[in-house]
């Protein structure tokens, strides 16, 4: 086997769990453990939820045939059909390692794996690097032991080593492979980029830890402090003016939140703060984000199960 070089995840912080197992996140990574936990599913009003992110009504695997993605530049591009994989399972056969192809390990419902995903889009990378989604809780053992030990998602395998770690990841994909850059020049933009892609790691874990209390008011500060940095520059809607890998970094996180809240708590995130709001108006008009978007009541179910069973 060539040899390689693997970059493991840190800072395991946050516990998630999916519909019969549980999901652990950790600050740039997703897995699972492979214990059950005793939970009840509760359902939400499948219509209103899918309108509230601006989601078609369809089923996951009809959503999968139908997918389209767009190979993303500054300018329009053409579309094309992409046929996402079915996640890979723990029977499921290795996909040929280390050959020389470029792969992204993901699992369709991770946040952390959904910032590559969203990256690999954006650039137009969708014929350089191939998807490998992964099946959080039945995933394959050839996984860890042979491309990834730290056996989370996402994981880059390009030029035989293994990057892990989402915010890693995804600043490779920006150096290393060609496409519309997501990351500024500007000597002050990118110091503005280094602060807010630390502060994911505070802002995440404020808002989950806040679900043990008062929502509301335990996350306001958080949230308060992203309608803040929305007012840094005024030649865009996003947090640098232009798109980049720190909207990249939290918007994955903001599906889920939004979604959460008002379901949940009946609240909007966004009251009071029209900087926030106008950015994920614009976030969701992105092509590379919308292809990553899957059914919120998935998100919902897997939050109610790990937050409120009792």
């Amino acid at each position: 086997m060539a040899f390689r070089t693997v970059i493991p995840h840190s800072r395991p912080y946050l516990a998630a769990a999916h519909f019969v197992t549980a999901h652990v996140f950790t600050a740039s990574n997703c897995c699972t453990k492979s214990s059950p936990l005793p939970i009840r599913l509760v359902r939400t009003n499948s219509i209103k939820a899918r309108r509230y992110l601006g989601l078609q009504t369809n089923t996951e695997n009809e959503r999968i045939r139908s997918l389209w993605t767009t190979s993303s530049s500054l300018s329009a591009a053409a579309s094309v059909q992409e046929n996402l994989p079915p996640s890979l399972e723990a029977t499921s056969e290795p996909p040929p390692l280390f050959d020389g192809t470029t792969r992204l390990y993901i699992a369709y419902v991770c946040p952390f794996a959904q910032r590559a995903w969203i990256t690999r889009n954006y650039k137009g990378l969708q014929d350089s690097i191939k998807l490998v989604a992964i099946k959080l809780q039945s995933r394959p053992a050839w996984y860890k032991e042979k491309v990834y030990a730290a056996n989370t998602v996402p994981s880059l395998e390009h030029n035989g080593k293994v990057i892990g770690e989402s915010l890693d990841v995804i600043k490779y994909l920006d150096s290393n492979f060609e496409g519309p850059p997501l990351s500024p020049n500007d000597p002050a933009k990118k110091e503005f980029a280094e602060e807010l892609i630390a502060y994911t790691d505070t802002f995440t874990k404020t808002v989950f830890s806040s679900f043990k209390g008062d929502p509301i008011k335990e996350s306001g500060p958080v949230f308060d402090h992203v309608e803040e940095a929305l007012h840094k520059f005024d030649d865009g809607p996003f947090f640098l003016g232009e798109f980049s890998l720190v909207d990249i970094a939290y918007i994955t996180f903001f599906e889920r939140f939004q979604i959460f809240f008002s379901e949940v708590w009946k609240h909007d995130i966004t009251a009071g703060r029209p900087k926030l709001a106008k950015w994920i108006e614009e976030v969701n008009k992105i092509d590379a984000y919308k292809q990553t978007k899957i059914d919120p009541n998935e998100h919902l179910e897997t939050f109610k199960a790990r937050f409120l069973a009792k």
